[in-house]
């Protein structure tokens, strides 16, 4: 898969940031279903854990290579950023496999540790971006707002 491609320079910026609200919205889509307490949205939430998984894999492809053009503390932090998410989709794969076995609490349980994780990777995500300014960006992107 080409390196421009997954550094977003077809988009203008990184594609990873816009890639991670859907595992994530799809997660907190089905915690939101599992503490309403309803038996009906089980299957629902099952759905969107599951969801989050396949959205989760070209997330991290994306991540990987953003990852790949940072030095020094930002590299740093990217690899805790890597450890909690992957610790997340530990989390929610076993939330997956709990749910389909009929074991729905535990797998609420899974995935409500799931979300924690998935918490502090995003926090670390944040100040990679913000705090560290990694992300690939088109050079247009560089210039002051009034000189465009």
């Amino acid at each position: 898969m080409s390196r421009r491609l997954l550094h977003g320079h077809w988009l203008g910026h990184a594609v990873h940031p816009l890639l991670t609200d859907v595992p994530v919205g799809a997660w907190t889509s089905a915690a939101l279903l599992d503490l309403s307490g309803r038996r009906e949205l089980r299957p629902a939430a099952r759905f969107l854990v599951g969801a989050g998984l396949v959205a989760a894999v070209p997330t991290a492809v994306t991540g990987l290579a953003e990852w790949g053009r940072t030095e020094g503390a930002a590299r740093r932090v990217g690899v805790l950023h890597a450890a909690s998410n992957t610790a997340a989709l530990a989390l929610y794969s076993s939330s997956f496999a709990a749910r389909r076995a009929g074991r729905h609490r535990l797998g609420v349980l899974l995935g409500l540790g799931g979300a924690a994780a998935a918490g502090a990777g995003g926090f670390l995500g944040g100040h990679l971006v913000i705090a560290r300014k990694v992300g690939s960006r088109h050079p247009v992107f560089d210039r002051p707002a009034d000189a465009a």
